[in-house]
């Protein structure tokens, strides 16, 4: 009898000898196969009695990274990639090491991260890592970066590349393809078959096999100890978004009233039921099917709760998934990117009541903001004073929001001329007809001057509308209420901070994203929050969040027509057209000029300016879009140079590099030397 444990030494069984071991894969018997080391990192030793390579202290210190490249893959179908690896350092570490993977597509400029960890443990550990099917080639890309503690090391075991995804599994493998048992102290999921003979729970067949020697899954009540003891088979994290048909076997023995269900379960621990046991064919192996949306990362949940000890078994064999789903019939797809809007065009599927929202768009100038999503756009604003309604209150209907769903709201607002900022806007949860269950938020004193950001979790069993509310206080006290870029995603809203970065955006929330500063005889960009310390110049808070951090030059260091460059790391060479975009802030009497260059391989006293802007621009954060073309190995160059008084401070914010044309959109990058566009002061009702 094997009891699957998380933290179980795994003598994966591997490839049996002489067998073709498929490309991505490698049991680092004695070599490492097709991956190469990269040769600017620390490379990955072969042990060759251990039959795994590693990396550690011993030929690194902290900080420094080990590298190991694919070669070119291009499976004909999704594929999930398989790692045994080990982690150890210090317990509690605050600066433990890190194992990623990547993927690199061919033609991209950016790596993606695919899964990280820096989970340290005394034994082997498995992850699973689903790939797209993709048309385009790719490598695979392990990175070790080491920590502080004198005792660190990484070790990868095997890597094991196969065709289907990560949460489908026969269970005829050592490894269980990454599935593990919530550890009870009376009940839990055990391997059944093959040579496993001590427990009567073991059925003649498995359903793979149809025979003896093939393996399951299965829990027994016989060790049940007291009523609706609970046994949980847990699947991998599925953390590439995956819609489609999940389908099981299961067998039961003595059904009892016994409860069989399965679940997902997201980050944060909330479970969702999405299946449970009905009628069932006793003594046979009985398919299950269930429509899987997983369009955040879950884990799927095999849950079984006995009603005593004589309640008999549950076996659970041959989990697959397929990207079609189940059933023909099926309701309406909520689409939720339906359920935004950045008002650039019209309402989308908001509406009103009256006319006290409109949308409005607005020159920006250094006494008023333009809007979030360019600066220069339009966005909604509510004049409470005079509206038709008794109390001043205005309201803004979001589309309806189907029940029985994790759903994430993000919204930007600012607010202008209230002495007082509390409860001045709110958000609603209105039911069809009107009628108000529940404010779930409401905006307290906060910074003036800025967008802010807010976001707010959302689940209600039944259908809803979100309803935004400016309310005064009086006809005395009363203000103008703006609103900007709302957003509805499923899922947890703190599930974003688990979710891999986006390739080739940079917040600078986290760190400076890897640009990297000229240092002689130049200036130096700050990444800070909040406003910069001088009064009359520099943004109030960043374009991100309206709270988090910028990069900026501080005047006040710099003496008049002094450079500071912030450079990008290195990008690869890309047929075709590429599109930055990033959004600038240039506000102060003073200013000076933000240039954009081109720096090419082999051409660094060569550059290429793409795009300029000189003198104050705003007291809002800008957008800017520049389309360029490089065939050889670039870096994006930002200078920004100090003009004729302290007041003069320029800031950066929310750089994404993509490979494709910008398309059609207002500040594509062209050389002006300053000025705005078009002066906008119509309002569209």
């Amino acid at each position: 009898m094997l009891l699957l444990s998380l933290h179980v030494l795994l003598l994966w069984t591997g490839f049996a000898e002489g067998a073709s071991v498929s490309d991505g894969s490698c049991t680092f018997e004695n070599s490492t196969c097709a991956y190469k080391s990269a040769y600017a990192f620390l490379p990955w030793i072969v042990n060759t009695e251990g039959h795994y390579v590693s990396v550690d202290t011993t030929r690194g210190i902290h900080g420094q990274k080990a590298v190991l490249l694919s070669p070119d893959l291009q499976p004909d179908e999704w594929s999930c990639l398989r790692l045994v690896y080990q982690i150890t350092g210090l317990e509690f570490s605050p600066n433990p090491s890190i194992l990623n993977v990547f993927v690199r597509p061919e033609g991209e400029s950016f790596d993606s991260l695919l899964w990280s960890s820096q989970e340290q443990s005394d034994g082997w550990l498995i992850a699973s890592v689903d790939l797209r099917y993709s048309t385009k080639r790719f490598k695979i890309i392990l990175e070790g970066t080491l920590g502080a503690d004198e005792k660190s090391s990484i070790a990868i075991y095997e890597l094991k590349m196969t065709t289907g995804y990560c949460i489908e599994c026969d269970f005829e493998e050592n490894h269980l393809c990454g599935y593990t048992n919530s550890w009870n102290p009376n009940v839990n999921w055990f391997v059944g078959g093959g040579n496993i003979r001590n427990s009567r729970a073991v059925m003649p067949k498995d359903h793979t096999l149809g025979s003896e020697f093939g393996h399951y899954m299965y829990v027994d009540s016989v060790y049940a100890k007291q009523f609706q003891e609970v046994a949980q088979l847990v699947s991998p994290l599925i953390v590439t978004p995956i819609s489609g048909c999940l389908s099981f076997y299961y067998r039961i023995h003595r059904q009892s009233s016994n409860a069989f269900m399965v679940y997902t379960r997201d980050v944060h621990g909330s479970y969702e039921e999405i299946w449970k046991m009905n009628d069932v064919r006793q003594g046979e192996w009985n398919l299950a099917e269930v429509d899987l949306n997983a369009l955040f990362p879950v884990e799927i949940v095999f849950e079984v709760a006995f009603n005593g000890i004589q309640a008999g078994y549950v076996a659970v064999d041959d989990i697959l998934f397929s990207g079609e789903y189940c059933s023909e019939e099926r309701g309406a797809v909520f689409n939720a990117q339906e359920a935004g809007c950045d008002f650039e065009n019209d309402l989308c599927r908001f509406h009103q009541d009256n006319k006290e929202w409109s949308r409005v768009k607005v020159k920006p100038n250094v006494y008023r903001m333009g809007d979030h999503t360019t600066g220069l756009g339009y966005f909604m604003l509510a004049d409470t004073k005079f509206s038709s309604q008794s109390g001043y209150v205005g309201r803004l209907y979001g589309p309806t929001l189907p029940g029985n769903i994790q759903y994430c709201l993000r919204f930007f607002y600012t607010l202008y001329g209230f002495s007082k900022m509390s409860d001045s806007l709110a958000v609603y949860i209105f039911e069809e007809n009107h009628v108000v269950q529940e404010k779930i938020w409401s905006v307290q004193e906060s910074p003036r001057g800025v967008w802010l950001q807010a976001e707010i979790n959302i689940n209600k069993p039944m259908t809803c509308k979100v309803v935004f509310v400016s309310l005064c206080k009086s006809f005395w006290d009363c203000g103008l209420a703006a609103l900007d870029d709302v957003s509805v995603n499923i899922g947890h809203c703190q599930i974003a901070d688990r979710l891999p970065p986006i390739p080739g955006k940079c917040t600078f929330e986290r760190d400076d994203c890897g640009f990297q500063q000229e240092w002689q005889r130049r200036g130096i960009w700050h990444r800070i929050r909040g406003p910069t310390p001088t009064s009359y110049t520099g943004p109030r808070g960043d374009h991100t969040s309206g709270v988090g951090y910028y990069m900026y030059i501080e005047a006040t260091n710099m003496f008049y027509g002094q450079k500071s460059r912030l450079i990008s790391r290195p990008l690869w060479a890309i047929y075709g057209k590429q599109c930055l975009t990033f959004f600038y802030h240039m506000y102060g009497a003073g200013t000076g000029l933000l240039n954009v260059y081109l720096r090419e391989e082999g051409r660094r006293h060569k550059e290429i300016l793409l795009w300029t802007r000189r003198g104050e621009q705003s007291i809002s954060w800008l957008r800017a879009q520049i389309e360029y073309e490089s065939e050889r190995q670039h870096q994006i160059v930002f200078e920004a140079i100090r003009g004729i008084s302290i007041r003069s401070d320029v800031a950066l914010d929310d750089i994404i590099f993509q490979n494709k044309q910008c398309g059609d959109l207002e500040d594509t990058g062209t050389l002006q030397s300053s000025g705005y566009l078009e002066d906008f002061n119509e309002i569209d009702f």
